[in-house]
């Protein structure tokens, strides 16, 4: 045994940076809906990036550790603690045997990412070890965590390199999450859609310059938003075309979908604009309630954007690499 659920919080759930390369089959990716929390947890104690972790929604679980571990939180806070004690994110900390990790109150962000040096002992499925929760396929038995379920951790024995009496240890080091968690209003880059030119000319200045609110029929799936009514020029059939995560499609109503990690894989309603890659994870964090502007930038700029963040994830994991051999231990 390695970590059991005592409460299973709103949605607690396995994923990974997703199901690749299945498309084609109707098999959708899945995975985080914050890929870069994700990672910076996997980094922060010493797996893979795209190593499995505990993906939690708003109202988080209660969890038993049942083996000593070395375990990380990113993304949004959920007031974790440690046996009551409140317990810091974005670093690595050391948790002993018999510890109760809890999350109460969403302080920030929608979705925390928990991650456990070695990983979690879940068997992959086309490669990835990712709930897809509306097939029930992947993570832990194809669904979200339950009472009295039970997660095992691959082998690994992290020990802090000097021991105390406390119940966790920790480190006065942290990544510093202002690069990558939304502001409050976040403002969504987006590149033009597929469709774009169909829409009419009040439609797209309105998409740039108004407000929207995520509605609260939202999930993984897809975030429906509301705001100014987006229109056609005129009427038209289109055929399904392939969608991806982050695809903006309007509906005859005018109320966009920004389709997200567990998106189908073709639509057919005419797609307005592409969230950027580097900032799909800013929308993983924007909850039910929240409100969102989108700002169009060329595809120039959304390369750039990406392959700025990348380097910058590049240097983190070294640096955290160094770091980590300063509090650990292995053996």
């Amino acid at each position: 045994m390695s970590m059991r659920v005592l409460k299973p919080g709103l949605l607690t759930s396995i994923q990974d940076l997703g199901r690749k390369g299945f498309q084609q089959h109707g098999v959708i990716v899945s995975g985080a809906m914050d890929p870069y929390s994700l990672r910076i947890a996997n980094m922060l104690v010493g797996n893979e990036e795209g190593e499995a972790v505990l993906e939690i929604t708003l109202l988080g679980p209660t969890l038993k550790i049942e083996k000593d571990c070395l375990l990380a939180m990113t993304g949004g806070n959920l007031s974790p603690t440690i046996n009551g004690e409140a317990v810091p994110m974005w670093r690595p900390i050391f948790v002993k045997k018999g510890a109760v990790l809890a999350f109460s109150g969403c302080r920030s962000g929608c979705r925390a990412y928990l991650s456990v040096a070695g990983g979690y002992s879940i068997p992959s499925i086309m490669n990835s070890k990712s709930t897809y929760l509306r097939a029930g396929m992947g993570g832990y038995k194809g669904r979200a965590l339950q009472v009295d379920d039970v997660i095992d951790f691959n082998e690994a024995s992290p020990r802090p390199a000097k021991y105390g009496l406390n119940v966790f240890s920790t480190v006065k080091w942290f990544v510093d999450e202002k690069d990558f968690m939304p502001d409050s209003k976040p403002v969504i880059r987006v590149t033009n859609g597929t469709q774009y030119e169909f829409f009419t000319e009040s439609s797209k200045v309105q998409f740039e310059q108004e407000l929207f609110k995520v509605s609260n029929q939202s999930d993984r799936m897809g975030y429906r938003i509301s705001g100014p009514l987006l229109e056609l020029k005129e009427k038209r059939e289109l055929l399904s075309e392939a969608v991806t995560n982050g695809s903006i499609q309007v509906p005859p109503d005018g109320n966009p979908i920004i389709l997200l990690a567990d998106s189908q894989t073709t639509g057919g309603y005419p797609k307005i604009a592409q969230v950027i890659t580097a900032d799909i994870p800013f929308i993983g964090q924007v909850k039910p309630g929240d409100s969102i502007q989108f700002a169009r930038v060329t595809l120039r700029d959304a390369e750039q954007s990406y392959l700025q963040k990348e380097q910058l994830l590049k240097e983190l994991k070294i640096s955290i690499a160094w770091a980590l051999k300063e509090f650990i231990l292995y053996g």
